[in-house]
């Protein structure tokens, strides 16, 4: 499904940009409450039962990579680098800030799709970061970023088997979860530790421990 009028007008118009609170150096188009633009989203769709607008806010597994990325250039710098379902675009523009050669950033959702150009402009990194909506899943990648991907079972599981495949092969793989219910824990390590300001309304907290993992 593709946006049915005009997408980059509607992010513009049911977001505003601010720094992320746990990675200040990075601006996003966010949204202030997720059931009000969950529908707006499928009235601007006409659809019903379409996903969380997971592209307008910054959630806690991906402000914990995108810091510890910020703050370890040396995890993607020179290199080529996948942010899978990337949503905002926030890791992968942490990514980029850091000196990575170039990233694609995928998501499955049409509108993220637009969010992240935008969102990549607002941080003067948009020639280094390419919006990609393919299943990459399975694919062979240099370096792969992945944050809060375990929220569904089948999903997680696909995930973990393709990320720990890669992990195997040498790749490097970076995890960002605050411990969803199917991360896979038993074959990761935590590597950094954070407490991240959160919207409430999206994890019924203000604050939420994230970790970024890798595969022991």
């Amino acid at each position: 499904m593709t946006p049915s009028r005009d997408p980059i007008r509607f992010i513009r118009e049911h977001t505003a940009l601010r720094p992320v609170p746990h990675a200040p150096e990075i601006v996003l188009h966010v949204a202030d409450e997720a059931t009000a633009l969950w529908q707006k989203t499928e009235d601007e769709l006409e659809a019903i039962g379409l996903p969380p607008p997971f592209w307008a806010f910054a959630w806690a597994g991906g402000q914990a990579l995108a810091r510890y990325i910020l703050d370890h250039p040396e995890t993607v710098a020179g290199r080529h680098v996948v942010d899978f379902a990337s949503g905002s675009g926030l890791v992968a523009i942490a990514a980029a800030k850091a000196g990575a050669a170039h990233v694609t950033a995928s998501d499955l959702d049409p509108f993220a799709l637009h969010a992240i150009p935008i969102n990549a402009a607002a941080n003067g990194v948009e020639g280094r970061i390419t919006a990609v909506g393919t299943d990459l899943i399975g694919t062979d990648a240099e370096s792969v970023l992945a944050a809060d991907v375990f929220y569904e079972r089948d999903l997680g599981a696909a995930v973990g088997n393709w990320l720990g495949a890669l992990h195997e092969r040498g790749r490097t793989v970076l995890i960002g979860d605050p411990g969803r219910s199917y991360l896979p824990r038993e074959r990761l390590i935590a590597v950094a530790t954070y407490e991240v300001p959160v919207t409430r309304d999206l994890e019924d907290a203000e604050i939420k421990t994230s970790c970024v993992w890798r595969f022991a």
